[in-house]
């Protein structure tokens, strides 16, 4: 198991751009499976999660090129169906959440689909209702191993339909809108997620020969096709990437400059950074973080505390909440913190409190922060990251921290953030990897 040797409480300075999306990435690499033809990616990230998405869809017949650096092709002429009851393929497909999304594409090419029940991050109950639901309404019937935790999935032909998800799951649209593509007939999928990834996803399909409609809307109309072709896709970069960046310079109190950040497809990150206090221009296609002494959280126009919640696009990215709670914790001012989406995001406080924050859980959505006002850093101390998200957060915090801080688990930190020890270090940070 690798760890961090974190020595905070020194200034940042510099460029920083961002890694590709991992979210779009996991999406449109399971959509190389609708077609036969060569589909080119790039701005891949190369972290864990795709890597192993990657090479799941090599073992299943995949033909896949690394062409250069974040650059991959992918051409799945002929796929290996009996991979899909190995034990390899359930090891693999079990720890990586990514995985659920090769169902549709399965499905509508080849009629059958077997998924173990994935893994991923430990932030609470991730039902996969959604997915299957929608599945079902196109005319799909689902059994479930409860022994093995293992879905089977098959239809003879998909048709179109009218569905209401019952939420507006960015995971659960896409797998519904890859098996709707080559259905028979129109489908109609209202409360459809719209966040940038999935709207990318959405762009490259009808790219490839798909026919949808209302990109960017809630409402999506799928009319479906025979087949699809091969594309060239270029990734977003990551906006988790750069709010975490933005992030890291308000607590380190760092002048940066964050590049190529796609400022139109951020939505409401900037400004919710705003609220907290937390000043930054946009210079073209880049974000200059200016460096502070402080900054302040703002209050309602009715004077009571501010609330920061996560919301489905075009609200906030509940991958986000993290960064926002440790940002806090060095600003002048009360947040709180409310995180609606998973039941288990908000319990890596408790480290938080350790090395000093003003910290109150309320309940396991719910943490009221009291800033510092940067009148003094939080201590260094050890701990483990227990998911992606909370991981870079803690990174956050040992970067403001005075001292040394030991952070486990970073394997965790990987799977979404490439080489980030690298990146920070040639920003003046001093994190040393060790075994």
């Amino acid at each position: 198991m690798a760890y961090f040797e974190v020595y905070g409480g020194r200034p940042l300075g510099g460029e920083i751009t961002p890694q590709g999306a991992k979210n779009e990435a996991l999406q449109i690499i399971c959509a190389t499976l609708l077609t036969p033809e060569k589909v080119t990616l790039h701005n891949v990230p190369e972290i864990v999660d795709v890597l192993a998405l990657i090479e799941l869809l090599r073992n299943l017949g995949v033909e896949v090129e690394r062409i250069g650096e974040g650059e991959y092709s992918f051409c799945a002429k002929e796929i290996d169906l009996g991979y899909l009851r190995t034990e390899d393929y359930r090891r693999r497909g079990s720890k990586l959440r990514g995985s659920v999304m090769v169902i549709g594409p399965l499905l509508a090419r080849y009629g059958v689909a077997y998924i173990p029940k994935p893994g991923g991050d430990k932030i609470g109950r991730r039902r996969l209702d959604t997915h299957f639901i929608g599945l079902q309404k196109l005319g799909a019937e689902i059994n479930f191993d409860s022994a093995g935790d293992f879905f089977e999935v098959g239809a003879q032909r998909l048709k179109g339909t009218y569905m209401l998800l019952d939420e507006a799951s960015v995971t659960g649209t896409a797998n519904i809108v890859m098996a709707a593509v080559l259905a028979e007939g129109t489908t109609t999928i209202y409360n459809a997620a719209c966040e940038p990834y999935l709207q990318q996803l959405c762009k490259m399909l009808n790219r490839m020969g798909a026919r949808i409609e209302g990109i960017a809307s809630n409402l999506l109309t799928i009319h479906g096709v025979e087949s699809l072709g091969g594309t060239d896709h270029t990734m977003l970069p990551d906006m988790i990437e750069v709010g975490s960046f933005i992030g890291m310079a308000a607590m380190t109190q760092s002048e940066l400059t964050i590049k190529n950040v796609s400022f139109d497809n951020l939505g409401i990150i900037p400004a919710q950074f705003a609220r907290l206090g937390i000043r930054l221009e946009r210079r073209g296609d880049d974000i200059f973080i200016p460096r502070q002494e402080h900054y302040e959280i703002e209050s309602f126009m009715d004077g009571s505390i501010m609330t920061i919640a996560d919301a489905p696009w075009p609200g906030l990215t509940p991958d986000l909440l993290s960064v926002f709670l440790v940002v806090a914790t060095q600003a002048k001012g009360s947040v709180l913190i409310h995180q609606k989406m998973f039941e288990s995001r908000l319990f890596f406080v408790d480290k938080l409190i350790d090395m000093g924050a003003q910290i109150i859980l309320c309940d396991p959505h719910r943490a009221t922060v009291i800033g510092h006002d940067h009148n003094r850093r939080l201590r260094p101390t050890t701990m483990a990251s227990p998911d992606i998200r909370a991981g870079v957060a803690l990174l956050i915090a040992a970067l403001n921290a005075d001292g040394k801080s030991i952070i486990q688990n970073v394997e965790q930190i990987d799977r979404g953030y490439q080489n980030i020890e690298g990146r920070l270090n040639a920003l003046g940070a001093k994190i040393i990897r060790k075994e």
